[in-house]
């Protein structure tokens, strides 16, 4: 990153918002864009693609919000990748792109752990426009306007705002729960599993992803811990490490689902990131426990 100048959108988002301070310490230009609206207005982007790197994080992220307004969701999911790709053109830009998609683009998969290999088979209307911004980027980096790969990510948590949406970073709200006395709720049998990876691990992907932009040229990379815990036993480990820091431990109670789970919701999910890995040299640095006990300790200080 020395020397460059480095654009994120979402820089005010939970990744964003880390990402940008870990950015601080290196010795590159930091261009933030904060608002989310303005990655949807086709004149921004002459701008942005002045960068060296553009790490696109911006989107509406709600599966709900995506349903009920699939236009809204096509407007902020996937037109700022095309206006990303006419401003490169038009200014003759050839800039890194990373691009934050998500795991759950393949659906439900048919054996774990997942790897790119993995066929897409969207269900929702969020993980569509996903995945058709990713197609978008794919095809502009074959052509040589710019070079691209798109970041899938699972369950991302740690410190940081979490935003308001009750159907986003679960696991971010229990341990908020838990830390102000709370008890925390699982819906059914909580038995799902899930790879949740920390948000400095994810940081670090990024960072990554932008240093070696022509060995992931072109790819989509499956990014997580590369370890399956079920929904259940995250929710008990969270009230174990908020007892061993406040000595007051909240009760996992079970309730049943305010209605029927989708299957997206009833899916299991392990990630491989065997071949990121390879093209970076990147690996998760951070457990479970010790990350849930970072972000208790950030909650804390607060």
């Amino acid at each position: 990153m020395t020397g460059k100048v480095v654009a994120v959108t979402g820089a005010a988002g939970f990744i964003g918002a880390r990402l940008v301070s870990r950015l601080a310490g290196e010795a590159c230009t930091v261009m933030p864009i904060v608002r989310p609206d303005d990655v949807t207005e086709r004149a921004v982007w002459d701008r942005i693609v002045d960068a060296d790197v553009i790490i696109h994080l911006a989107a509406q992220t709600s599966v709900a919000v995506a349903n009920d307004d699939p236009g809204r969701d096509f407007q902020a999911n996937v037109m700022p990748m095309r206006h990303l790709i006419a401003a490169c053109r038009d200014r003759r830009r050839t800039p890194i792109v990373v691009f934050a998609g998500t795991v759950t683009q393949a659906g439900v998969p048919s054996r774990l752990p997942v790897n790119e290999d993995a066929p897409d088979d969207p269900l929702t209307t969020y993980d569509l426009h996903k995945l058709m911004a990713e197609h978008e980027l794919k095809a502009a980096a074959s052509n040589g306007q710019l070079r691209g790969a798109t970041l899938r990510l699972a369950n991302v948590y740690g410190p940081g705002a979490h935003g308001r949406r009750a159907d986003r970073h679960i696991l971010n709200r229990m341990i908020d729960a838990a830390v102000n006395g709370r008890p925390l709720t699982v819906h059914g049998s909580g038995e799902n599993v899930r790879d949740y990876v920390f948000v400095d691990d994810v940081v670090d992907a990024f960072m990554a992803a932008a240093a070696h932009g022509d060995r992931c040229n072109g790819g989509h990379f499956v990014i997580g811990s590369g370890r399956g815990t079920s929904i259940r036993e995250a929710f008990e480990l969270i009230a174990e490490r908020v007892a061993r820091s406040t000595g007051r431990r909240v009760p996992v109670t079970t309730i049943e689902p305010p209605g029927p789970a989708s299957e997206i919701e009833r899916r299991d999910f392990v990630a491989d990131h065997e071949r990121f890995s390879r093209a970076t040299g990147w690996h998760p640095q951070t457990s479970l426990s010790e990350g849930i006990d970072r972000t208790i300790e950030a909650l804390q200080c607060a």
